[in-house]
């Protein structure tokens, strides 16, 4: 499980020119699961990412969480994050990526513990074409492997 963690002022994700979700003050995540992950990988993601202290306290260093900020997400399913590109070739190889019944469900598991944690929670659509913009907070992006 590979997550491209972002930290925006806003983000806005729509599927065929409809907006379907939208957060402000938080965490744009992009997911990208691989055929190895598993329910426990996803809790303990869960956990490091509504816990770290990427966010600015009154001294603006960054020592506050997601939880101690009341900061939402935004989970987007993300195909391409496992590729790997190291190949011979010039084309990416998803071979490490999840199947996608599998990673959908990975996803949607994802999505609901979350909501079990009272984090406020926004989300693409699994496997659909998406236009998704942010405001960059900072810029700040942090890349988490488990």
């Amino acid at each position: 499980m590979i997550t491209l963690i972002q930290r925006v002022k806003h983000a806005k994700v729509s599927v065929k020119n409809q907006s379907i979700g939208e957060i402000c003050n938080g965490l744009l995540l992009y997911i990208g699961f691989e055929e190895n992950d598993s329910p426990e990988k996803i809790q303990w993601s869960i956990n490091k990412i509504i816990n770290l202290r990427i966010f600015a306290d009154k001294e603006d260093k960054m020592n506050l969480s997601l939880l101690d900020t009341g900061g939402e997400i935004m989970a987007i399913s993300n195909f391409t994050l496992p590729a790997d590109l190291n190949e011979s070739g010039r084309r990416p190889s998803f071979t490490k990526s999840a199947k996608p019944d599998i990673a959908e469900g990975l996803y949607n598991q994802f999505i609901e513990n979350c909501k079990k944690q009272n984090i406020k929670i926004a989300s693409g659509k699994f496997g659909a074409m998406m236009d998704i913009e942010s405001t960059a907070d900072g810029p700040v992006n942090f890349i988490l492997k488990c």
